[in-house]
């Protein structure tokens, strides 16, 4: 960046600092989101949900479905992301 466009664009560097916070949030949360572990804690206390009768069985196969589909894209990405 040139030192002309670096000054005419200060006034913009808090929201591109802000955008960047936002951009590093979203990408923990991801991160956690889908993190193996996390995914099969959900499984787990789906399991546990069912057999109290605190969900009936076409829930538990719809959540079921989505977090083994989270599961198995995760293991299909690189451990580089």
């Amino acid at each position: 960046m040139g030192l002309i466009s670096g000054i005419l664009l200060l006034p913009l560097a808090p929201v591109r600092g802000v955008g960047w916070v936002a951009d590093r949030l979203i990408e923990a949360a991801d991160a956690e989101l889908h993190d193996p572990d996390v995914v099969r804690a959900r499984l787990a206390a789906l399991n546990e949900a069912l057999d109290l009768g605190e969900i009936d069985l076409d829930q538990f196969e719809r959540e079921e479905e989505k977090l083994l589909d989270l599961l198995e894209r995760r293991s299909h990405v690189s451990p580089s992301g």
